[in-house]
């Protein structure tokens, strides 16, 4: 597992940096059939990602990727989850937000996340079973098993406070739910505010303790969660479904995932 890990964080590093290529100059923006925005990063990252994640005999099943029937799917006990590009709205606004997610899925839950932000060359990561998580600061965008980092620090979710909560609001998809959500725990009487931000960072917002909870009652893919779902379980956390109280389930015959809230 130490070995898919190492592979994971690699892909997902090496797929950063060709990121870092195309945003610094001037692209072109695709709307693919469900409009959800393409540019040549994504494919770019995905090329890099499946290069290495190919060679590990697990299949992938990959934003970009042609999705495998679910007939071929379902028999499938283990695979990897990835989106190259998670945040292609944030990635086109210059503004950042946006990671690499790798994940891997074992009988439906996912076991390794893997968080890459290329910006700021950090990494979150976890294998579920340790339950750590932690967050590395590169100083290239290159990384080995031996790869000196800036900083590594453990991941720690804050304690619950009867009285505060912090609620992590998405960039981009910021709804009528959710700020009614938000209004119902002030009704009970907690001191509600809001962290605003884009992609899967929302998922290591409340891993490494800087909000409480993060509820998404707006659409989300199995690629967009798994990476921060390990993240989130390894060091405690929940990632449950809002309709049936459990956790988010993985390689699902529909890939759509239902709204869910992240806390403790």
């Amino acid at each position: 597992m130490n070995k898919l890990l190492e592979t994971a964080i690699k892909a997902a590093v090496e797929a950063g940096a060709a990121i870092m290529k195309i945003y610094g100059e001037s692209f072109e923006v695709i709307l693919k059939s469900d409009n959800s925005p393409l540019t040549l990063a994504d494919k770019n990252a995905n090329d890099i990602i499946n290069s290495h994640l190919l060679k590990t005999g697990i299949p992938i099943i990959s934003e970009e990727n042609k999705q495998t029937a679910y007939a071929i799917r379902k028999i499938w006990d283990t695979c990897w989850m990835v989106d190259p590009l998670d945040g292609t709205k944030e990635f086109i606004k210059r503004n950042g937000e946006f990671t690499v997610n790798i994940a891997l899925i074992k009988n439906n839950k996912p076991v390794l996340g893997v968080i890459y932000v290329p910006v700021s060359k950090t990494v979150y990561y976890a294998l579920v079973s340790t339950k750590k998580a932690y967050k590395m600061l590169l100083k290239e965008h290159h990384f080995t098993a031996e790869s000196e980092a800036a900083s590594l620090e453990e991941l720690i979710p804050l304690k619950e406070d009867s009285e505060k909560i912090k609620v992590v609001a998405s960039r981009s998809h910021l709804n009528e739910e959710t700020t009614v959500f938000m209004a119902h725990l002030e009704k009970q009487g907690k001191q509600v505010s809001t962290v605003s931000v884009g992609s899967s960072l929302k998922f290591c917002l409340v891993a490494e303790g800087k909000a409480t909870i993060y509820p998404r009652f707006a659409p989300t893919m199995e690629w967009d969660t798994a990476a921060g779902h390990a993240i989130c379980n390894a060091v405690g956390l929940k990632v449950l479904q809002t309709a049936v109280d459990r956790e988010l389930q993985y390689n699902k015959a529909q890939l759509l995932n239902p709204y869910f809230i992240v806390k403790k």
